[in-house]
């Protein structure tokens, strides 16, 4: 009897998205090596980890070192495997290698057809261009948030977000931003401008001034 090696994945965005969870894509896996005759060697697992770039899955990588001439390689769909077209074929060429096969089941891929290696290719193209539209409608987002002086990740030292959306300027915090800007303009050092803001007050929100504090607000107002 073939060997199949199972592989499953779910991230925080997959559980939020797709709602197929690690025990439903495990069952659809065990459901396919029954009808097809394959015995279910392995099942590995991936939990709570994004599914960009397959170097930092433990589960990936021990899915295809099982992977033997003769077996198959088998996932729930292509995004649980790799969002990304370089990793996609990479993982093609390794099991290529190791004469396995893969198969997709929402995509009902089979490598085994040459039918299915040139969907397999064409889906990896649309996975990642799926993930760059997302990416990309983000980063757009939260550039329109900042222009208008909402919060976009932490708030920013000068400032104060009292509803959780808007930004409002500081006056302390603003105060000591602007010694700081006088400060190296004079020339002095990173440490020389901390011991001047302790001595005038100025409480950063780490309680001490750091020298990469200073360099990062100093960065932010360039």
């Amino acid at each position: 009897m073939a060997s199949a090696i199972g592989y499953i994945r779910v991230s925080t965005e997959g559980q939020a998205t797709d709602g197929v969870s690690l025990d439903a894509q495990r069952a659809k896996i065990e459901a396919w090596a029954l009808l097809n005759d394959y015995d279910l060697a392995a099942v590995h697992v991936d939990a709570g980890i994004s599914g960009k770039g397959m170097a930092n899955r433990p589960g990936l990588q021990a899915a295809l070192a099982d992977c033997r001439k003769g077996s198959a390689l088998v996932v729930y769909a292509m995004s649980r495997m790799s969002r990304s077209t370089k990793d996609t074929i990479e993982i093609s060429e390794r099991l290529s290698k190791a004469g396995a096969d893969l198969v997709s089941l929402s995509e009902k891929i089979d490598t085994t057809s040459a039918a299915g290696k040139m969907i397999f290719r064409m889906m990896a193209v649309l996975n990642e261009h799926a993930r760059d539209v997302i990416s990309e409608n983000t980063t757009t987002a939260m550039r329109f948030k900042k222009s208008k002086g909402q919060l976009v990740g932490a708030v920013p030292y000068g400032y104060r977000c009292d509803d959780g959306v808007n930004l409002t300027p500081d006056d302390k915090e603003q105060e000591a931003i602007a010694l700081i800007i006088e400060l190296n303009g004079k020339g002095l050092s990173l440490r020389n401008i901390a011991t001047r803001l302790e001595a005038k007050g100025y409480i950063p929100r780490g309680k001490v001034w750091y020298a990469k504090t200073i360099s990062n607000i100093l960065a932010a107002a360039a």
